[in-house]
């Protein structure tokens, strides 16, 4: 007899898989392509282009359209340095909290999901339920897309609504700020630095990229917001740069400086705008550069490209899960997800997930039971509303 795992004991098979976004997922889609076919579930993989990770989507019910694609990710963040109390890979309950890398963010809600899937597939709906796992979410939201356009691709009815399970606490979003990353290498020119003036520093001259994030944020913040932005904590585009690597030793102006700038950009203004500015900027530094040595300049390699999730009007997804959560608030978030890209392709989508974001990437990450729960309620009325 074919065995039916409850939503947790699902999300404790998926947290089992060591998913970090450096390493394979193919183990978990294996396990869930599998699950999916005992219980007469045709799955289709994305492959990416190692063929060392892939995307999975599913179809459950009638072949038209109109029903609702359940989207989630199956990679997490490293637990590298962090300070564990349990086994990060392994489901713990104490004090009404179920630890583990990624309960949160967030296989407890593709727990849920292919719960939900396997229950459509039972009870019968009369509009189809399916399911989107994707990967390297926490890299860029890299593996979306080419499962999206999979999807569309494949003929598989497109469903009025995507309800993409990032950790919201249950509470309705539908908006979120787009993402844009470069990775800038500085390309500078050594001398001994008692003769600064005649060499390039990559780091230094790097730091007038670095520092212009800075000015660029001031004068974001003393703006005042537009409509559509004042939701967002912060209600400006902000620039970031986190880690910095370059230089040979103290004495020496440095060949070379590797850094990633990042832009968190509110839905009033477009990704576009930033990148022509941002090159304009680039370009100014260049020139500063190549005045002293003409060896030199600057490297921009396009790291990420998330587009940000606009709010609708009358959006279906929207819609159906205020119907089903009864949460009428307005909500945003200034991190990035793949409702924007699911929305870029022509889907209504709305952000809806158990747990606490605050938890995300967190050492001893959690989700409550209580949220757990939450879930698997906010699924079973799901499963009815495709009934009819």
């Amino acid at each position: 007899m074919t065995q039916t795992l409850t939503a947790r004991a699902l999300m404790e098979k998926l947290i089992s898989f060591p998913t970090v976004s450096r390493d394979s997922n193919l183990p978990l889609i294996e396990w869930v392509e599998g699950y999916l076919a005992d219980h007469d579930i045709p799955s289709t993989r994305v492959p990416d282009a190692t063929g060392q990770k892939a995307a999975l989507y599913a179809h459950v019910g009638p072949q038209v359209e109109g029903g609702v694609v359940l989207s989630g990710h199956t990679d997490v963040v490293p637990v590298d340095g962090q300070a564990w109390d349990t086994d990060p890979f392994e489901v713990v309950e104490k004090d009404g909290r179920l630890y583990g890398r990624g309960t949160c963010d967030m296989k407890g809600f593709d727990a849920l999901s292919i719960w939900a899937m396997v229950e459509a597939k039972t009870r019968g709906v009369a509009r189809p339920l399916q399911l989107a796992l994707s990967y390297d979410e926490e890299v860029g939201c890299v593996g979306a897309p080419p499962m999206i356009d999979a999807m569309v691709a494949s003929g598989m009815p497109r469903a009025s609504a995507a309800i993409i399970g990032e950790p919201s606490m249950m509470k309705v979003v539908t908006g979120h700020k787009g993402g844009l990353g470069f990775g800038v290498h500085m390309r500078g020119f050594e001398v001994h630095s008692s003769l600064i003036h005649e060499g390039v520093s990559a780091i230094m001259f790097g730091a007038k990229l670095i520092d212009w994030c800075n000015v660029v944020n001031a004068e974001n913040a003393a703006k005042e917001p537009g409509d559509m932005d004042a939701g967002f904590v912060p209600p400006y585009t902000t620039l970031h740069v986190g880690m910095v690597s370059g230089g040979t030793a103290h004495n020496i102006t440095a060949k070379d400086c590797d850094f990633v700038l990042t832009f968190r950009i509110v839905p009033g203004e477009t990704i576009e705008d930033w990148t022509a500015r941002f090159k304009a900027k680039v370009a100014e530094v260049e020139a500063e550069m190549q005045a002293i040595h003409p060896d030199t300049g600057i490297d921009l390699t396009p790291a990420f490209f998330v587009p940000g999730l606009k709010p609708e009007v009358e959006g279906p997804a929207e819609e159906l899960v205020r119907q089903l959560t009864g949460d009428n608030a307005v909500g945003v978030v200034s991190y990035g997800t793949e409702a924007g890209q699911f929305q870029e392709r022509g889907y209504s989508a709305v952000i809806c997930g158990p747990g606490d974001i605050a938890q995300a990437h967190q050492p001893n990450e959690y989700i409550s039971v209580e949220q757990f729960q939450a879930g698997e309620t906010f699924m079973q009325r799901l499963l009815e509303s495709l009934k009819g």
